[in-house]
């Protein structure tokens, strides 16, 4: 592997003794992957900031980390074990509560941004087109691979911290165009609801597993992009997808000759059943990926009439500091059924130590709170959950 004089600096310690071991971890995946050398980031986002995913061990490591580094490239933060403000509504004891703010602190001794959200992509973190970055969260990752055409990997935590650290990233995997080719077309038949197409990314994430699908005949927002990319890559591990005449390098490979997959209501259909696993809830949860301010809106408007009638269950509602204060009034109106929670989500809050059912409208919480929480779930779309309650 090629080191400019630069990187072989960092490397034999200028930069000091974080910056060099770094270096190492880069260099080391680099020459597993059989990279040629490394390429400059814009950016990096980072995972491993909720206590409950990187415990005591996790909290050790960014405290030697922080000692001595820096990053040298704009970086942001991934939701947090719970909501800095508010985390004695959700319920979180105060040693976890402790233990949560070291962490925001050390990551911003090293300049890493703590706004904490799994859509930095829909604050100030965005990449344009073409650029290298290293982002861990791999609904994020996914989306700056595809809808917006920057370049990273699936970058792990500490890879990506040390990315961000060094400014550089091992040139390999889909940083080349060639790992960037559709391998399979999906033909859908669905309704460019959000839902459907968090459904529709559940059901070719299990189907093609990392391979890079070209979706035909669907024509999602933002919103809807947002929760195929998290389901496809948490119930397979896609980091990039195309959508004719919508992502920015769909025109640019050839399709002749790829198989082509029909996804339809039945695939739908189970791709929902195969995520249910119970009938009642002590939980409802929305914003895996985070709560946009359409979503919020749209929430509140059918909310707006309504009351709750049953106290046994719990609703949380998930968003960004940033969306949450975008939208006052339509949190108003959320906040009579539920808490609207900055910051965080169900994922990595620790809420398998005061509840056992989950209802949430994300495929992508669905595959991870039985695993990560011990959950049983309920999947399905904000009104049918809903209407569980009111």
């Amino acid at each position: 592997m090629y080191l400019s004089r630069e990187e072989e600096d960092i490397l034999n310690g200028g930069m000091g003794e974080s910056a060099q071991k770094a270096i190492e971890l880069i260099v080391a995946l680099g020459k597993v992957y059989d990279a040629d050398g490394l390429v400059n980031i814009t950016s990096a986002h980072l995972s491993g900031a909720s206590y409950k995913t990187i415990g005591d061990g996790g909290v050790k490591y960014l405290e030697d980390v922080s000692k001595d580094a820096k990053v040298r490239v704009p970086a942001t933060l991934n939701p947090l074990g719970m909501d800095r403000d508010r985390w004695k509504e959700m319920k979180i004891s105060p040693e976890f509560a402790k233990k949560q703010l070291r962490i925001i602190e050390l990551y911003g001794k090293m300049g890493v941004k703590t706004t904490c959200s799994c859509t930095p992509y829909l604050g100030d973190n965005v990449p344009r087109l073409g650029d290298h970055v290293a982002w861990a969260e791999s609904s994020a990752l996914s989306i700056v691979n595809s809808y917006i055409g920057a370049r990273t990997n699936r970058e792990g935590g500490p890879g990506a911290l040390a990315a961000a650290i060094i400014g550089k990233t091992a040139n390999y995997g889909l940083h080349l165009d060639e790992n960037r080719r559709p391998t399979v077309i999906i033909d859908a038949d669905i309704n460019d609801t959000v839902f459907e197409n968090s459904l529709l990314g559940q059901a070719v994430g299990k189907m093609i597993g990392t391979g890079v699908p070209y979706y035909r005949n669907i024509s999602p927002d933002i919103d809807g992009i947002k929760t195929m990319a998290a389901a496809m890559a948490a119930a397979g591990s896609t980091a990039m997808f195309h959508i004719e005449n919508i992502t920015p390098e769909a025109s640019k490979y050839s399709t002749s000759g790829l198989e082509t997959i029909h996804i339809g209501k039945k695939e739908l259909n189970d791709a929902r059943s195969s995520l249910s696993t119970t009938d009642d809830i002590q939980l409802i949860a929305f914003g895996c990926p985070h709560l946009t301010v359409r979503e919020i809106t749209e929430m509140a408007a059918f909310l707006k009439d309504k009351k709750k009638k049953r106290n046994d269950v719990d609703i949380w509602f998930c968003t960004s500091s940033e969306v949450r204060k975008r939208c006052p009034d339509q949190v108003k109106i959320l906040e009579r059924f539920g808490p609207v929670l900055a910051d965080t989500c169900m994922v990595v809050a620790p809420i398998e130590s005061n509840y056992q059912r989950t209802g949430t409208n994300s495929a992508k919480a669905g595959n991870y709170l039985p695993t990560l929480c011990s959950q049983k779930v309920i999947c399905n779309d904000f009104i049918k959950l809903m209407e569980m309650v009111i």
